[in-house]
């Protein structure tokens, strides 16, 4: 889950919310405490999807995540809704190109333009190699297609549902800075999973207020843009959502 649109209003969400500190905050067992991903571990582009194996909500080796235990990890991690994670496991067994997989890997996401896309509020384009959130202004082969959009969107949502309000749709800057910056859940910011759970209705809800603000998408024709770094045409909500967001490099 790679958040990438619409970055001025998550730039005020996120400026204008703060988190609740709870010093009785739950902290994960042992056997969910994060551990950064080891060396033969599979990774791909999505922040959330790597921060459940970090914690073992899904397989640790970002290995073989079916439906059954993406929809467990999903509930026991974020209390996402069992349609609601169903739903996004079928978003993602796309990137496994093996006919009639039950199965796909955190490293099947990093194929382009299935999940993986262009314009990543955390990560490169492809085509430059990993974590830039600059991609329209800059990338010559900038694609950002409907279908992208769709992703992206739900993408975008995901810090929104975990750990911010779903009817204001704010989010507390420093839980989404914590979390991409070590893909890990921010307990010890005093986050702790919500008690109600999430459902599809709530993600349309911030979805819909996100799609609103504004697009990445490209035209069906070759883009405007050229790799000087000229806006060529750019629609001023691109050069906005490039500016307004500042995120660490690393994030």
């Amino acid at each position: 889950m790679k958040f990438t649109i619409a970055a001025t209003t998550l730039s005020v969400a996120l400026a204008s919310a703060f988190p609740q500190k709870n010093a009785q905050v739950a902290m994960p067992d042992d056997i969910h405490a994060w551990h950064p991903a080891g060396i033969n571990d599979l990774r791909g582009p999505c922040p959330m999807m790597n921060t459940l194996a970090n914690h073992g909500f899904i397989p640790r080796n970002g290995g073989n995540i079916t439906k059954q235990n993406a929809i467990k990890g999903l509930a026991d991690g974020l209390n996402f809704d069992a349609s609601l994670a169903s739903l996004m496991w079928d978003q993602a067994i796309i990137a496994n190109p093996e006919p009639n997989a039950t199965f796909f890997t955190l490293e099947h996401l990093n194929q382009h333009n299935v999940l993986e896309h262009d314009a990543s509020l955390s990560r490169m384009d492809a085509y430059y190699g990993n974590n830039h959130i600059e991609s329209r202004a800059f990338n010559p082969n900038y694609t950002f297609t409907a279908n992208n959009e769709q992703f992206s969107l739900g993408e975008v949502a995901a810090p929104f549902i975990a750990f911010g309000n779903t009817t204001s749709v704010t989010v507390p800057r420093d839980l989404v800075l914590y979390f991409f910056e070590h893909e890990r859940l921010p307990h010890e910011l005093g986050w702790s999973k919500k008690n109600e759970t999430m459902t599809l209705k709530d993600i349309l809800n911030v979805v819909s207020s996100i799609r609103n603000a504004t697009s990445l998408l490209t035209p069906e024709s070759a883009s405007n843009q050229t790799a000087d770094g000229e806006s060529h045409g750019i629609p001023e909500g691109a050069q906005v959502a490039r500016r307004s967001l500042h995120l660490p490099v690393g994030a």
